[in-house]
């Protein structure tokens, strides 16, 4: 029989890929071959909440535009640790990439290491904005001071709220994989690492958009 081999009457039937194929079938929601968009569910839903934030973040982006060109507009310099946040963000998204691959390759100790140094990045982030916040406001500037610092704090405050959950995301995968919770070859970093690549895009997008533009 084309594209099966089948056992004994009492045995198993191994099905090898389609038609005529000799690969494996694809991988679930988290296997490392993930089929198509539509027949992932998990992987669905992962990009049309992606979308639907892009969506709010272009509705604040058109409102920006607007509102700049208003007289009372009044430009910020931008708080020097923000660009050490931004190397943050981005580190994480390369230690995250390391343990993804020590998944794959079922090393779980050094997975667990990278993905460890991922959150403690994640955290540092958080804590810089903070940081940064707080220097807006030692020197008197604030949510309602003037348009270019509300955008400032509101745009970057629903950032932060994004990595926030990014970080309940990671402390889930993360107990997984101490509770060596993946099999071999097993992408389980897939969808977080979507998301929390997502993040350090759009936080270049942000800085671009609030200080560059």
């Amino acid at each position: 029989m084309s594209g099966a081999t089948l056992g004994s009457t009492a045995g198993p039937v191994v099905v090898s890929g389609g038609t005529g194929g000799t690969g494996p079938t694809p991988l679930g929601p988290t296997g490392g071959q993930g089929g198509s968009l539509f027949g992932d569910p998990a992987r669905f839903g992962l990009w049309l909440f992606l979308g639907t934030a892009s969506m709010l973040f272009i509705g604040f982006t058109s409102a920006y535009i607007l509102r700049r060109a208003s007289a009372d507009w009044r430009p910020l310099t931008a708080p020097g640790i923000l660009w050490l946040n931004t190397a943050i963000l981005f580190v994480s998204s390369v230690t995250l990439e390391r343990s993804r691959r020590r998944l794959v390759g079922f090393d779980l100790a050094s997975a667990r290491l990278w993905l460890s140094l991922t959150g403690l990045l994640g955290a540092l982030f958080v804590a810089g904005q903070w940081l940064a916040w707080q220097a807006l406001a030692a020197t008197g500037v604030f949510l309602a001071s003037n348009p270019h610092s509300s955008f400032f704090y509101v745009l970057t405050g629903v950032h932060v709220v994004h990595v926030l959950a990014g970080l309940i995301w990671f402390a889930a995968v993360f107990n997984r994989i101490r509770r060596m919770g993946f099999t071999p070859g097993e992408d389980g970093l897939r969808l977080f690492a979507t998301y929390w690549h997502f993040l350090a895009v759009l936080w270049a997008y942000l800085l671009f958009l609030l200080f560059v533009y």
